[in-house]
């Protein structure tokens, strides 16, 4: 059998082209003798990540000399024209036997500057399993390096004779090496971005699928949940299905940016709000006017809210509870008044996302399910904060996702802290993320944040909160490229590259461990820490 690099393919769960292109490996692993070592690009550039092969290789075969065979894959229909086999893609055309002959060039060109390379057999192979070449003297390639529909079971037997297994030479251990270091020197972050969304959300997503099929009556559940462990999916699965069974559902969250990022996510026919939003509609559905020039505003308009009747036009059928570690008893109280007598209830949050340091609210014979598992944040980020948590607190690494380690960098004074972050940013340009990539999240509130002051940091303009609502009462940022945000405001989002910046704490106490825990764990992808020099000595010593 032979060696696939990397492992782990068979448990790859992919669609489109890709799918076709495991399904060869499949063929190649069980038909080619142990002689032989596959590379395969789509499934460095899916999973482990961050890199795809240089030219876009399918298949690069390598025997034991080191010899190489490279597999360009067509699945599909192609075109048979004079100039040669054509593949069809949406508004363009490639030539394969160009496509081909580029791609064996460039492989060897990356070949020949490196000295240590020893000179080695190249050779390429189209395989087309969907498609019969009707002339194959037209193709543009050498028949005998077709391996069409007629001939897809001779595929193995093909590759052996162009590419025979030949004994171990010097070459060999230099060949493979260069294919690793191949594959670092492209980056791709957008095409493992995306894949990273879709297998995260997918892994992700247990969270939803059996606690959904959990059966009590009344349907009470409690989620203590970490963050990345699926949360949100679970929220939005019970908000579409309550609509689809046509009832009406209610979301009600703390932050005002998670409710925001909720409403875009959730189809139309219920009401996302957080806890201060649900009081201001019930006032204005009531015919009043608050005035939030007042000092005591949010607390007249609370106890407003929580004097009037509750007519149909509040009732829902089913009551999701977001950042419940948010919300208080007396909250509780209000928001469960929307509840229909038969409604189901969802209690969401997380113990370790407590940045107000309030007393967990008690919900007296709810079901309780734990969730510790994070899929969102990489390995690396999870282990640093399992080593700040205290024992009782703590959550599995679940990424499939690999990363880098996390790099930290110390300032001495303000100055200092914006120079660390410019500097943070190009790491992030440098590593292949782009602007729309990028979260830089302040350790401190808008109140306290210098970085939040700015419009522009060096070259990079910046993007906060104003503090204003338009018309629609959507808030209002100013114009920029890179997003900033206190982390109490990003609680609940993510961005696959997370500048966590101005951490500046005296002590390393529970608070200073739950904003590190927030902050951190928005990053998806990659994360950078800019910390005073002092909170990084003390951060240093705390993990030994």
């Amino acid at each position: 059998m032979a060696r696939i690099i990397p492992d782990g393919w068979r448990e790859l769960s992919v669609t489109g082209a890709a799918q076709r292109e495991i399904e060869t490996l499949g063929v190649l692993a069980d038909g080619l003798p142990d002689d032989y070592v596959v590379y395969h690009a789509v499934h460095w550039t899916s999973m482990d990540g961050r890199f795809a092969i240089y030219g876009e290789i399918d298949f690069a075969v390598v025997n034991r000399a080191g010899d190489l065979l490279l597999i360009e894959q067509k699945s599909g229909f192609l075109d048979e024209t004079p100039e040669g086999l054509v593949k069809q893609y949406p508004g363009r055309s490639k030539s394969v036997p160009v496509q081909m002959s580029r791609m064996v060039s460039n492989l060897r060109g990356k070949l020949a500057v490196r000295g240590d390379n020893p000179s080695v057999h190249t050779d390429a192979l189209l395989y087309c399993p969907d498609y019969t070449v009707r002339n194959p003297e037209t193709a543009g390639l050498v028949p005998e390096r077709i391996v069409d529909a007629s001939r897809r079971e001779q595929l193995c037997q093909t590759i052996q004779r162009l590419l025979p297994a030949r004994e171990e030479t010097p070459a060999t251990a230099k060949i493979h090496a260069f294919l690793r270091d191949l594959i670092q020197l492209d980056t791709d972050v957008s095409a493992l971005m995306g894949h990273a969304r879709d297998l995260v959300t997918r892994v992700s997503g247990g969270l939803a699928h059996w606690a959904r099929r959990l059966e009590f009556e009344p349907f009470r559940l409690r989620i203590t949940g970490t963050a990345g462990s699926g949360k949100t999916q679970l929220a939005l699965a019970e908000y579409r299905a309550t609509l689809e069974a046509g009832k009406r559902p209610l979301y009600v969250c703390f932050n005002r940016p998670l409710a925001d990022h909720f409403n875009r996510i959730a189809p139309s026919g219920g009401l996302v709000c957080t806890y201060h939003q649900l009081c201001d509609q019930r006032v204005r559905h009531a015919g009043e006017t608050p005035d939030f020039a007042l000092p005591d505003a949010f607390e007249r308009l609370q106890k407003r809210a929580a004097e009037l009747p509750i007519g149909a036009a509040f009732l829902f059928d089913t009551v999701i509870v977001d950042e419940g570690q948010d919300i208080s008893e007396k909250w509780r109280d209000f928001i469960f008044r929307h509840a229909r007598a038969d409604a189901r209830l969802l209690w969401l949050e997380d113990p370790l996302q407590n940045l107000y340091m309030r007393p967990p609210t008690p919900l007296p014979g709810w079901v309780t399910l734990h969730a510790k598992s994070n899929y969102r944040s990489p390995r690396p980020i999870v282990d640093l904060l399992r080593r700040l948590l205290p024992g009782d607190l703590d959550i599995e690494a679940a990424s499939p996702i690999a990363a880098e380690r996390i790099e930290i960098l110390d300032y001495a004074d303000t100055a200092g802290m914006f120079a660390r972050v410019k500097e943070a940013i190009r790491l992030c340009y440098s590593a292949g993320f782009k602007k729309h990539d990028l979260a830089i999240v302040s350790y401190h509130g808008r109140e306290q944040s210098h970085l939040m002051t700015l419009d522009k940091l060096g070259q990079t303009s910046l993007r906060h909160f104003t503090g204003n609502y338009d018309l629609f009462g959507q808030p209002v940022y100013t114009e920029g490229d890179v997003l900033v945000e206190s982390v109490y405001r990003f609680k609940g989002q993510a961005a696959p590259a997370v500048i966590l910046t101005e951490i500046d704490f005296e002590v390393l106490d529970e608070k200073a461990v739950r904003k590190l825990f927030v902050g951190a764990t928005r990053s998806s992808m990659k994360l950078i820490l800019v910390i005073h020099e002092r909170s990084a000595a003390r951060l240093l010593e705390r993990l030994g």
